[in-house]
Order: structure tokens, then sequence, then C-alpha cells
């Protein structure tokens, strides 16, 4: 059995996103890691910083991200595609540039992807999430987060990064450009598997989060769309307050812990009190979603009420 690692990034050290510790969260069970490197500023350091990490697994493509072509972040998808059809294993594990898998969790997911090799019926394989927010101390648990999510999917063709890259579909006969397609795409068959990923894309000094939140909303919505929506805003990003949300009592990645290290914005962060009136609200704070959570956490056991899901869980798998 052979599994792949693969992720696409553009500027990922500039926007403060954890691209290292990804990538080595999981090098000790891939056979390979290939990257799909988009063109970035002369600022930006990921190129150095992946050229240091010390293993002949990791594999780069360089590409020039086209944000006309591939709209409303089909940029995304569109570079993870290119990552993926460099791929050689059996398996393809996908992680975002800040996604980190905690190492007791190897084990396991190299487990589970030996007993289902030959189950074809299996196309993917799905993990839980945490999301932190504002601090590495407090995630959600929120109704408006997803609560799990397709990371390894099967080596077959006619998968595909799908919408803006968060998740996969089978697509047959893709013409390589529409990859928020809904007709004729179909969701995967995936078993469910006892692991986590960490999920840090909202842990930044607020500055920098504002900043990539800038740079998402251009390949989503485009320059002139940022250029009139962003410049009112603020330059740093008001998370609100944090006593709402679940506080962590577990251990991070060990990889996590330098990088960790450098949290020093803790007295830009909000721990009590009513959120600002002076920002528009997160959609997590909105009362209707507050009481939608509440019985999903405490009368369902943690069971989703409704909501879209991109994937067809198999049972007794």
């Amino acid at each position: 059995m052979k599994i792949s690692g693969f992720t696409m990034a553009k500027n990922a050290d500039k926007l403060y996103y954890p691209w290292k510790q990804a990538i080595e969260s999981i090098l000790p069970i891939v056979d390979e890691f290939v990257i799909a490197l988009g063109k970035g500023d002369e600022d930006d350091n990921t190129r150095h910083i992946i050229e240091s990490i010390d293993s002949d697994k990791i594999k780069i493509i360089d590409t020039v991200w086209d944000i006309e072509k591939y709209p409303r972040g089909m940029e995304n998808a569109h570079q993870t595609d290119i990552a993926k059809k460099h791929c050689t294993g059996d398996w393809l594990f996908y992680l975002q540039a800040d996604e980190v898998i905690h190492e007791k969790f190897l084990p396991v997911i190299r487990q589970r992807c030996q007993d289902l090799l030959n189950d074809t019926e299996v196309e993917g394989l799905l993990f839980r999430y945490k999301h932190f927010w504002g601090d590495y101390l407090h995630y959600h648990n929120s109704h408006r987060w997803y609560k799990n999510e397709i990371r390894i999917i099967r080596n077959n063709p006619e998968i595909h990064s799908w919408e803006s890259a968060q998740s996969f579909r089978r697509i047959p006969n893709f013409d390589g450009l529409n990859y928020r397609r809904q007709k004729n795409t179909y969701r995967l068959n995936v078993a469910e598997l006892d692991a986590e990923v960490f999920h840090y894309g909202w842990v930044r000094p607020p500055k920098l989060m504002r900043n990539k939140n800038k740079a998402l909303d251009t390949i989503h919505r485009g320059k002139e769309w940022v250029s009139n929506h962003e410049s009112h805003k603020k330059d740093y990003y008001d998370y609100g307050p944090l006593n709402r949300l679940k506080v962590f009592k577990g251990s991070h990645p060990a990889v996590m812990k330098e990088w960790i290290s450098k949290f020093d914005w803790e007295e830009d962060l909000q721990y009590s009190g009513k959120p600002s009136k002076n920002r528009k609200i997160h959609k997590h704070e909105m009362l209707k979603y507050r009481l939608i959570s509440w019985v999903e956490n405490n009368l369902l056991m943690g069971k989703s009420l409704g909501g879209f899901k991109n994937y067809v869980l198999l049972k007794n798998k």
C-alpha cells in the first residue's frame, strides 16, 4: 500500500499559515508529499520554508494562479487537482495549509487505509474537525462550523477537488474548468475514521487575520470587489468574546510546539463581555445558530441538526 500526501498554497508564509507543520504532521505515514506551489509575492518565503524540510518525499510543482479563469474560489480546487494528478499512491491524503494532524492519530489512519485498501466501495475517509478560533485554547462546537470532512480519497481520476477545495466529488468527463458544477457530480462513499483534523485557519494576529481574509475575498470575489468593500474596514480582525467558545483541554500536535510558542497577541483579543456593535456579527454569534448549537451539543450528543453533507456515509465499514 502506498499513501500520497498532497496540498496547494500561495503566499502561505506571509499570510501566517502553519504550512510547514501541516506537511510535517503526516510525513511519517506518506510515501510522497506533492505540493502545488503558486508563484507568490517577492516578500513571501514559502518555498524556502518547504525546502528547509529534510525529506526526499517532497515534490514541488510550480504553478501560476489565474483567478479570472477560475473565479469564485475555484482556483483553490484547480490547484488542488494539479497536486492530485501528480500523486502515485493508492490513497491520497489531502491537507490544507492550516490543517494539522496529531501524531496520536497516525497509526490509526494508516491501519484504516490498509484495512480498506481492497474495499473499492469506499472512495474516501471522513475526519472529525476541531476549529480553533483566535488563540490555541478556544475552538468552535457551533452549528455554523462543519464537524466532518473528507481528507483521504482513493486515487481515482474521476475524483476531483470541488467548489473552493473544501471537499471532493466524483465528476466523470470533467472539463477541468467548472469546479462548482452540480449536475452529473456524485458525492463520495466514505467510511468514518477515528481521527481528527486540527484546523488553525482562524488563529492569527488580528492584523494578519484581516490580510488573510482579504486574500480569500480576492480569490472568491475578485480584486474589484475587495477594493470597493475592504477599504472602509478596520485593519485588524475582531474575533469577538472568546468565552462563548469551548475551552481546549487536550494537547496540540507536537509539530505545532514552536509555532504556538510565537503566540503574542493575547492583549488584542476579547475574552469576555459582549460583541462589538461596530462590526458585522459573526454567524456563529447569531441567536438562531446559538440555539441550534445548544440543542445539538446538549440534546443530540453532538449530532448535526440538518445541514448539507457532501458525502454518503457507509454504514458498518
